[in-house]
């Protein structure tokens, strides 16, 4: 089943390590600017705005 990860910039690396670690040497997360609990709900939109065609490309992809 296809599926995408999204973290906040911060957390890329750390989700890079997880993953070579867990052994999934292809994951390639998405990532939005940090930080984003902060935000207010037009503020998240935003950001998901911004990689929805990203989040498209990564789900329909072979």
């Amino acid at each position: 089943m296809p599926s995408v990860t999204i973290c906040s910039a911060v957390f890329f690396a750390a989700g890079e390590v997880q993953a070579k670690v867990l052994g999934y040497s292809d994951f390639h997360p998405i990532t939005v600017e940090h930080p984003i609990q902060s935000l207010t709900p037009d503020g998240i939109r935003g950001r998901a705005d911004g990689i929805v065609e990203k989040i498209v490309t990564v789900l329909t992809s072979p």
